[in-house]
């Protein structure tokens, strides 16, 4: 059974989200500050966290921001729930390493729905056989990227998009058509969701100059190619 971990200091919204999860079949630890959600996440680490935004003392996006460093954390998957409704502070969210965001208020379905959803596309198999380009190394199995020895922290979404980009080289896919191959079809995720992780992807793999592979071909999509 799936562990999730709700982060969230409004008792109220604990409770709900609580319900909704037992409802699911889900169980679920909540924490009601950064500082606690780092010591459950120590002692028993979820298969993923449902963080809200607006936390007391440490917020959820600086707690975002240090599960990401840190290799044993970088790829927790996570939702972050929030009220702002503004596209820069969703698209903002999503840049610091969050797997998708869920606007307050939400009703209990969509929180299942967006819940489950993250689960299938970081956890469902994938091919097993290491890929190489360059200097570039992907390992499904270990879940590692490495660039010329050294090994790069990737967030579960950017993970499964490298994979999909090496897996397909050299091959133009629109945005809608990344949403479909990497987050699945049938999912509502916004096409800008796409941009995002594209730029978190090329920091990435800025260290070594890898990001060159992520090509932006004009009214048309991304590529992965080594070639110019």
């Amino acid at each position: 059974m799936k562990q999730i971990l709700v982060v969230e200091d409004e008792c109220a919204i604990r409770d709900m989200i609580g319900f909704a999860l037992k409802q699911a079949g889900l169980q679920y630890e909540e924490s009601a500050d950064a500082e606690d959600a780092l010591v459950a996440i120590a002692s028993n680490p979820p298969d993923l966290i449902l963080l809200d935004w607006m936390l007391p003392g440490m917020s959820g996006a600086d707690l975002v921001r240090r599960l990401r460093s840190e290799e044993i954390t970088a790829g927790l998957p996570i939702i972050m729930l929030t009220a702002r409704v503004e596209e820069n502070d969703r698209v903002h969210g999503l840049e610091l390493g969050a797997d998708d965001y869920i606007t307050k208020p939400f009703s209990p379905r969509e929180l299942i729905a967006r819940i489950n959803a993250v689960l299938r596309r970081t956890q469902e198999p994938v091919d097993e056989q290491p890929i190489k380009f360059a200097g570039l190394s992907l390992d499904p199995v270990g879940h590692r990227v490495q660039t010329d020895g050294e090994t790069l922290k990737l967030a579960p979404t950017e993970f499964r998009l490298l994979h999909f980009f090496m897996s397909n080289p050299d091959r133009v896919y629109s945005r809608e058509q990344l949403l479909d191959r990497v987050w699945g079809r049938g999912i509502y995720v916004e096409e800008r969701t796409v941009d995002v992780h594209i730029r978190r992807l090329r920091k990435a793999l800025a260290s070594r100059a890898y990001d060159r592979f992520i090509q932006t071909v004009r009214g048309a999509g991304y590529r992965f190619s080594t070639g110019a």
